[in-house]
């Protein structure tokens, strides 16, 4: 029986409940050690067998309890957890789409599949396999110790648990509140300490006399672990108090408790206490070596401090293994560890024991332990990796293996999202490498010992490591500048095409980091260092620079060369810091060069390459893109869906800097539609460095309400280089435009008007050249340059621009005295603002149109769309349903669980009026 845990209980079962009825859930039970989280969750547990045993659910079906608990000393083994908690379900494995199949056999040891580069492919295959299970009836996922987890089943689990919704899975994880254990969007129930009522209950229960239990709970302070041991103490130590915490004073008691056994069976519980993880065989070849057996812990047993049973060894509770472990000295603890690496048959497993014995530089152990990081990698346990990798180098007798390793720790770090601990080691290795006689060391390249060979690449990597680290968390003009004074020092006395091979590749990379930082000093010394000390041209990087000297005619055609000679797909390895940051630039360059088509095609192939190939955390980006061609296109609903999913994902991956970007799209779509209080509200949430996407946003923000001056004044000068060429800024040098001539300052204009014209003229994209002629009539107050930018706009692309032309042609029209012309110009405009939404606009237009002679015109809001009933996610779930994608494979997309998918159709069938995927497909969502 429990004690004073009547509204946890009713908590956990209500979500079990919930998982009942179909509707899924996670918690976390957080508190401190001995507080009873084990307990409730083993209540938890007999609750779901009771309705396995005649209590069913209501129909029929079972409840299905699968379990992991954390172990400390498994804490650096990739993906131990979840090969515990997965392994009776393995033959769940073949309903899995193949990649995700592929990633549990591959971290099961059951396939021979090659897993691929992204770690939350594992998060994604986790969520599908705990669904497909819940097919079957309720699952119940308990999951206790979770700070001792290893941290790539961590992450797996969370990332699954974020995502459950419809499946009739609950998940409920106990931690400790001061280990460092979080679990971001996981609702959270601390576990409070026992009052003076409830502690009298559990001792009365235990046979304890009243008149005792004052001091006893004194003692314990309400922790119920320390109840338990303090009154099973008494006897033996009767004043026993000393000012420590709670949980030191248990650990005290059952180091007491053990010291009183018989040496063989301390020695046998150290033995298992340092194995950690129950497995009775490996335990008994370790004993051998040490001559003991398992007759030894026939007194631990006796007294409850450990239980053998099933083949496994099980302390009673964690703190037990923790008191004998640092209660044997040294020396003992070491032999104990080298008995086991002797004993033990799976490789990490004797890593991880090599490592303990060892007490300074030891080549056979750091080999091992590298072997188990390349082991580690090849299952995308990057976090895991990143830690055998540097253990191997602080172990290694070899500086260039050492700086390798750590150099490929880094690199994994990063992988892992951990970019802090990815800097200090990348500077680590930068120290290291920088001393070396030859200023570059090796690296593995494979994942083997046998792969080692000096490789020059090694420095190159830590740079980029560095330098991504940089742009998405720290200074994003210290990315390019990082990489530049790598180049430097590796040559510093560089002459034509000298520099060393891996310079080309950090020069392009500077070029890139610098452009997306808006820092064209860097696009320029990149460009000149790769002509003059590699001897190369490159068109990304000459046409960048050119570019930012705002030489349009000549920049855009070389960024077209070089998105006409890039491969569409690549391999594994292009998911290294280099190659995203070229790729991410790919999408951009699309945008840049006015091709809207061109840029959506690109970004939805990169999309779908992200979902197929689940590289969840290049995904963002993409979708971040995706977004800004949905909105330049007028599709404000799918552009709202792909910022959504590219925040949660952001989230989930850590990309706090990623999150912030995102704000330009919500900004802009808030802007034309004249919801002010939103878009200030996203400026001040963005950091003065990432505001020029915002920024632009009020420009239009102020044009669309009549604040002409502050439009005009906003980005007064404009922003230098890169950050002139974005995809907001370009339009606002024509919302300037059309602020410095409603004031009357027109002279005001001139630089931008040649901004615009010049950009216009470079790229064949005919609504950028119907904007600049729409500038171009308003400076010269002429209808002639309207007329033709309507006939451009007939072309196609940007409805926003192209009712902003109509309504300014509108308006000259009026004022020329020719009102049936300018009626029909402005109802065509008030029509798209209306679709738009764009308040301002409507009843700017509406205003003209009364004004030209429109006897009944009034601004309204257009019939509502039925997709604008749709959450995102529904949004983004019936359009692949309507494009013929099975609910299976718009799970894999979308990283839900299938039934997830199938609520979200279920909730959107009759918001649209539909009944069926076939109804489905004969609607027209716009």
């Amino acid at each position: 029986m429990l004690y004073g845990r009547a509204a946890e209980q009713e908590r956990l079962a209500r979500l079990l409940a919930e998982a009942c009825a179909g509707r899924s859930g996670a918690l976390l039970l957080r508190g401190e050690a001995g507080i009873g989280k084990t307990a409730l969750l083993d209540w938890l547990a007999g609750t779901a067998a009771a309705q396995a045993h005649g209590e069913t659910t209501g129909d029929g079906r079972e409840v299905r309890v699968l379990r992991v608990t954390g172990v400390e000393p498994e804490a650096d083994l990739a993906f131990g957890g979840l090969v515990q908690l997965l392994w009776p379900v393995q033959d769940r494995l073949n309903a899995l789409p193949a990649p995700q199949a592929a990633a549990l056999r591959a971290i099961l040891g059951t396939g021979r599949e090659q897993r691929g580069p992204d770690r939350f492919l594992t998060g994604l295959a986790v969520l599908t396999v705990l669904a497909e299970l819940a097919e079957d009836g309720p699952l119940l996922c308990l999951v206790d110790d979770a700070q001792w987890l290893d941290r790539a089943t961590a992450e797996a689990l969370l990332f699954a648990a974020r995502r459950l919704a419809a499946e009739g899975v609950a998940m409920v994880l106990a931690g400790r509140d001061d280990d460092g254990f979080t679990a971001p969007g996981i609702p959270e129930l601390p576990l409070p300490r026992l009052d003076f009522e409830d502690s009298s209950r559990l001792l009365a229960d235990r046979g304890r006399a009243p008149a005792l239990h004052s001091q006893i709970i004194t003692e314990s302070a309400g922790n119920p672990l320390a109840l338990i041991e303090f009154d099973a103490a008494r006897s033996d130590q009767p004043h026993q108090h000393a000012p420590l915490p709670v949980a030191d004073r248990v650990s005290s008691a059952f180091r007491a408790r053990i010291g009183g056994l018989p040496e063989r069976t301390r020695l046998m519980m150290l033995i298992a206490a340092a194995e950690g993880r129950g497995d009775l065989p490996l335990l008994l070849r370790a004993s051998e070596l040490l001559g003991v057996d398992l007759g030894d812990l026939a007194e631990a047993e006796r007294t409850g401090l450990m239980y053998v049973m099933d083949g496994a060894v099980t302390f009673r509770h964690p703190l037990i293994a923790s008191a004998t472990y640092q209660d044997a000295v040294l020396a003992r603890r070491i032999a104990v560890h080298r008995a086991l690496a002797e004993a033990a048959t799976d490789p990490d497993c004797r890593a991880r024991h090599l490592l303990a014995v060892a007490t300074g530089p030891d080549q056979e152990a750091a080999l091992e332990l590298a072997a188990a990081a390349g082991r580690a990698r090849g299952r995308t346990a990057y976090a895991a990796a990143s830690g055998l990798f540097g253990q191997a180098a602080r172990l290694t007798t070899d500086p260039r293996q050492r700086a390798s390793w750590l150099a490929e720790a880094a690199a994994l770090a990063l992988a892992a999202g951990h970019a802090a601990q990815a800097d200090r080691l990348a500077e680590e290795a930068t120290e290291l490498t920088d001393g070396l006689a030859d200023g570059l060391a090796g690296e593995l390249a494979d994942g083997s010992v046998d792969g080692l060979a000096d490789d020059p690449a090694a420095g190159a990597r830590v740079a980029s490591v560095r330098a991504a680290v940089a742009f998405e968390l720290g200074d994003r003009n210290e990315a390019a500048h990082g990489l530049l004074a790598r180049v430097g020092n590796a040559a510093p006395n560089a002459t034509p095409n000298s520099a060393p091979p891996e310079a080309s590749g950090l020069l392009r990379t500077a070029a890139a980091y610098g452009w997306l930082a808006g820092d064209a000093d860097a696009v320029r010394t990149a460009a000149a260092r790769l002509a003059t000390a590699v001897g190369a041209t490159d068109p990304l990087v000459e046409g960048l620079e050119r570019l930012c000297e705002d030489d349009a005619e000549h920049g855009l055609p070389l960024l077209t060369r070089f998105l006409e000679g890039r491969p569409g797909t690549t391999g594994p390895r292009d998911a290294d810091e280099a190659a995203q940051a070229i790729r991410m630039l790919a999408l951009t360059c699309g945008l840049l060069l006015g091709d809207d088509e061109a840029a959506h095609a690109l970004a939805s192939a990169e999309v779908c390459r992200c979902r197929s190939q689940a590289l969840i955390g290049q995904l963002p980006y993409a979708l971040d893109v995706l977004a800004q061609t949905h909105l330049l296109a007028g599709h404000h609903r799918d552009a709202e869906a792909a910022v959504t999913e590219a925040e949660e994902i952001a989230r989930d991956t850590g990309m706090r800097r990623r999150l912030v970007r995102l704000g330009a799209v919500r900004a802009r779509m808030a802007a034309i539609e004249g919801d002010a209080r939103r878009v200030r509200e996203l400026a001040d949430a963005t950091p003065p460095a990432l505001r020029t996407g915002v920024d632009c946003a009020l420009v239009l923000l102020d044009l669309g309400l009549g604040d002409f001056g502050s439009a005009l004044s906003r980005l007064d000068p404009p922003p230098p280089g890169p950050d002139r060429y974005t995809w907001l800024s370009l339009s606002t040098a024509a919302d300037q435009i059309e602020a410095a001539v409603r004031l009357g300052q027109p002279e005001r204009a001139e630089e931008a008007l040649r901004h615009c014209e010049s950009w216009a003229r470079a790229t064949t994209a005919p609504w950028a050249q119907a904007v600049a002629l729409r500038c171009r009539a308003l400076i010269d107050d002429r209808p002639e340059p309207y007329a033709q930018a309507l006939h451009l706009h007939e072309k196609g692309g940007r409805p926003f621009e192209r009712a902003r032309t109509e309504l300014l042609y509108g308006e000259w029209l009026r004022r020329a005295r020719r009102p049936n012309e300018a009626r029909e110009v402005l109802r065509s405009a008030l029509a798209t603002f209306e679709r738009l939404r764009a308040e301002p606009w409507v009843e700017r237009a509406a205003a003209e149109l009364r004004a030209a002679g429109e006897r009944r015109v009034a601004a309204r809001v257009p019939a509502e769309n039925p997709i604008d009933r749709l959450t995102p996610q529904e949004l983004q779930v019936v359009r692949l349903a309507r494009g013929g994608s099975s609910s299976r494979e718009i799970a894999a997309q979308l990283f839900l669980s299938r039934r997830t998918v199938e609520h979200h159709l279920y909730k959107a069938y009759p918001k649209l009026g539909v009944g069926s995927r076939r109804e489905l497909a004969r609607l027209d969502l716009g």
